[in-house]
């Protein structure tokens, strides 16, 4: 072997390990970057020469930068962001529909609607009393101020729940339009023969990002492109990046893509919790409410229509509430008016109290389903707990989990600088090995032309 190939072979050693310490240097500096996957130098022998039926090697060369990445853990990764993040979305959002009742508590309805029927058994003590009816009238106002409160609350929570679907269909899009960026430089570089590790762990984070916003699908093309699909509706590839946008439909968010499709597959992430609490859960539990306001209100004013008024002359057919609609509960204007308007007599005689007596006792009447008042209303309270402890639990389980995988990811992809200090080591001393064949290589030279002249 010439003296020539040893320089060739010291040269190629100088050229691999400086390229392997680049590596490493490039780790050790993004041992904080929690997006950043760990890079492995390939190092392999350079392609051999064959003379006089001999094998000579050639040195060494750098074969590959290599992104150390583990798919089934960034598939779990995603898979449970969805999970997680729909469960604390829900949380989030059930909370502050909870915090609007105020239960258990002095300030809560419950308290409101059993004060508004003590009015009504005090007044059928004595009926004529100015004072007594002017409690009554103040018992209705504070039920309803409340029930205007709460309702007012659920269609503010509503109006945010639509924005924030828009906001995440907004940040949805942008992502989409980034991987499929990336996905086209990625291509390039890999087709000019380069490894863009740096581009992958920057589409990595995207998705990641995505899988929090809705379940999605990850596929890989025979180019390295991403192909996504969010709620089994094609997204994103190479060159197309699906744009998603929701519309109002018989009161109900529906979430289309550009080309008109509906989005059917929600089953995880932020959106499929906003749009099935918006379309399926506000609506149940304003349902039930509305229930228990009309409970209230048709007891009422079937009594007081049949009672006679405390006027002189008494009268008839009066109902003390005027109706419910838009949320609003609405008092008789009469009544509010003149309290004597109050229907508390059965036959309009004065003293009788009989109509104020059936009004008292309409707390533990029981509907067609034997239910009363205070009972239906505990049962909605009841269920907008019982949702937001089960999404709570949920979501602390699924956080738990994100944590083992988070930390298993960072095992494997996480940079360990003791580890990169140990490679450091290595390919210095590797790099210093060369760099002294290379001197020895030239003396010798040196030694065979003074062998020479």
């Amino acid at each position: 072997m010439s003296i020539s190939r040893t320089f060739d072979i010291a040269q190629s050693g100088l050229a691999t390990y400086q390229d392997a310490l680049d590596v490493t240097s490039n780790n050790i500096a993004n041992a904080s970057n929690p997006d950043y996957s760990r890079q492995r130098a390939i190092i392999t022998s350079a392609p051999t020469t064959q003379s006089s039926n001999i094998v000579w090697g050639n040195g060494a060369q750098m074969q590959d930068i290599q992104r150390v990445r583990d798919t089934l853990t960034d598939t779990q990764i995603r898979d449970n962001n969805q999970k997680y993040a729909d469960n604390n979305e829900r949380d989030t959002i059930t909370g502050n529909i909870q915090t609007l009742f105020s239960e258990p508590s002095d300030t809560g309805l419950s308290n409101t609607i059993s004060a508004f029927y003590n009015s009504w058994q005090q007044l059928a003590v004595t009926p004529n009393s100015t004072s007594l009816r002017n409690n009554v009238i103040q018992a209705a106002q504070s039920l309803s101020n409340q029930v205007q409160s709460i309702n007012s609350g659920i269609s503010s929570i509503k109006s945010d729940v639509l924005s924030n679907v828009n906001s995440d269909l907004t940040t949805l899009n942008s992502d989409l339009q980034q991987i499929q960026q990336l996905n086209q430089q990625i291509f390039t570089a890999q087709s000019a023969g380069q490894q863009p590790n740096d581009l992958m762990d920057t589409r990595d984070k995207l998705i990641d990002a995505v899988s929090k916003l809705a379940n999605i699908n990850v596929t890989y093309d025979s180019g390295g492109s991403a192909v996504i699909s969010v709620g089994g509706t094609f997204a994103v590839d190479k060159s197309t990046a699906t744009q998603f946008s929701a519309s109002m439909v018989n009161g109900k968010i529906v979430i289309k893509n550009s080309s008109g499709t509906t989005l059917n597959g929600l089953s995880g992430g932020e959106l499929n919790a906003l749009t099935d609490i918006f379309n399926n859960k506000i609506p149940s539990y304003q349902a039930s409410f509305d229930n228990v306001i009309n409970q209230i209100m048709n007891g009422v004013n079937s009594q007081t229509s049949k009672g006679y008024t405390g006027t002189n002359p008494p009268q008839t057919g009066v109902n003390f509430f005027d109706n419910y609609t838009n949320g609003v509960l609405s008092i008789n204007t009469q009544v509010l008016n003149d309290p004597n308007m109050i229907a508390a007599s059965s036959d309009g005689t004065s003293g009788n109290g009989d109509i104020a007596v059936n009004i008292g006792g309409l707390i533990n009447q029981k509907d067609a389903n034997g239910n009363t008042v205070v009972d239906n209303y505990t049962t909605l309270v009841s269920q907008i707990g019982s949702d937001k402890q089960y999404a709570s639990n949920t979501a602390q389980s699924y956080q738990l989990l994100l944590n083992q995988l988070q930390t298993q990811k960072q095992s494997y992809s996480g940079v360990s600088v003791d580890e990169e200090m140990s490679n450091v080591l290595q390919y210095q001393k590797a790099y210093e090995a060369s760099a002294k064949m290379m001197s020895i290589a030239n003396q010798m030279i040196e030694d065979l032309i003074n062998i020479i002249q």
